[in-house]
């Protein structure tokens, strides 16, 4: 029987959490050991179901007015310089 998203969700994030090593996954977890769940989640990296998930996330905080943003900080990492922008001190 298929794992359910739920129960291979909480050995990700189980593994995650804790730092264990996927293949050392107690198995009362009940979501048929670490592989499996190491493979789902490369899977939904793949298609990107955490980009959505991070943003939905931040869409609901953002409404119910949740976010912080004097904690918020912008670098080129996160926000690509545009093609063609002026540099400071140029013409």
């Amino acid at each position: 029987m298929p794992l359910l998203d739920r129960q291979v969700l909480t050995g990700i994030l189980f593994v995650l959490m804790t730092g264990l090593p996927w293949k050392k996954l107690p198995t009362e977890m009940a979501c048929d050991g670490g592989m499996t769940c190491w493979r789902r989640l490369r899977g939904w990296q793949q298609v990107g179901v955490w980009k959505r998930l991070h943003q939905a996330l931040l869409d609901r905080l953002g409404e119910a007015d949740k976010i912080d943003w004097s904690r918020a900080s912008l670098d080129s990492a996160t926000v690509p310089a545009s093609k063609g922008a002026k540099r400071p001190g140029r013409i």
